[in-house]
């Protein structure tokens, strides 16, 4: 059997407010043993980590710690784990990424790729070892693991934010995470943390890295540097990239070095 004629078996379901669905190529038509109870893990730890990060529910840790009612080092053992990786992805990105930026500590822009990572790793990768592959998609940001002694490879397409329905181009990918940031479907809701403005410059900004959490870092912080600003990438340590500005020019990027920037079509 080709692999990529293996059966697809697809999982869905709403978390963090967007749809979040993992994917798992089989070597048999059924999932192999266990693989529903680790699917359902991977969920559940999703939505416990929601409970504890979400901004947009009162009673979450990070809201009462905004409102006062709950001291940090009181809080979810995770909140601090979260604090110090965002004080050091602000010390990386040089201030372009910043969970702090507002006055307060709102991780927002951190917790998704961090939680959908280490979901994954921990429940979705050892299925790696009576499977052919499996990734999980949270609202077009991925981590992705295929079996070592496989083909197999993912073929991730890059829409194309001034054409909605149309690729812009495709990625082929192993192991390893894609992130996705911009304007084009949610609007000018990224600000720049060094002046409070809007970033509105690029409008889609995809990065790819073998962690999500860091893929999506680095994605924001390319909107936030804008699309004329490409002196971050060489020191990012990401994999590739691609950067769409708000006129169509297109700049593209392979391990630190920008190798094609393109005039709008």
């Amino acid at each position: 059997m080709r692999t990529d004629e293996a059966p697809l078996h697809v999982w869905v379901e709403e978390v963090m407010g967007i749809p979040v669905s993992v994917h798992l190529r089989s070597r048999g038509a059924l999932p192999a043993a266990g693989t529903e109870e680790a699917v359902r893990a991977c969920f559940d730890e999703l939505h416990d980590i929601d409970r504890v990060f979400s901004p947009y529910l009162r009673g979450s840790d990070v809201s009462r710690i905004c409102r006062g009612s709950l001291a940090m080092e009181d809080a979810d053992h995770r909140v601090a784990t979260i604090a110090d990786a965002c004080r050091q992805a602000e010390i990386e990105t040089d201030g372009l990424f910043s969970a702090y930026w507002q006055g307060w500590f709102d991780p927002t822009g951190y917790v998704k790729g961090w939680a959908v990572e280490e979901a994954a790793r921990r429940h979705l990768a050892p299925l790696m070892a009576q499977d052919i592959a499996v990734g999980i998609n949270a609202g077009g940001d991925m981590q992705l693991f295929t079996a070592p002694d496989t083909d197999w490879q993912w073929h991730i397409g890059i829409a194309d934010p001034h054409h909605p329905g149309a690729l812009l181009a495709t990625l082929d990918v192993v192991n390893g995470a894609v992130a996705t940031s911009g304007t084009a479907e949610r609007g000018a809701h990224i600000v720049d943390p060094r002046s409070g403005e809007p970033a509105t410059s690029v409008a889609s900004a995809t990065v790819v890295d073998d962690s999500l959490a860091r893929a999506d870092i680095w994605a924001t912080a390319a909107v936030v540097a804008g699309f004329t600003d490409r002196s971050w990438i060489a020191d990012a340590g990401t994999r590739t990239g691609l950067l769409v500005a708000a006129d169509g020019r297109v700049t593209r990027w392979l391990d630190g070095v920008v190798v094609e920037v393109a005039a709008a079509a």
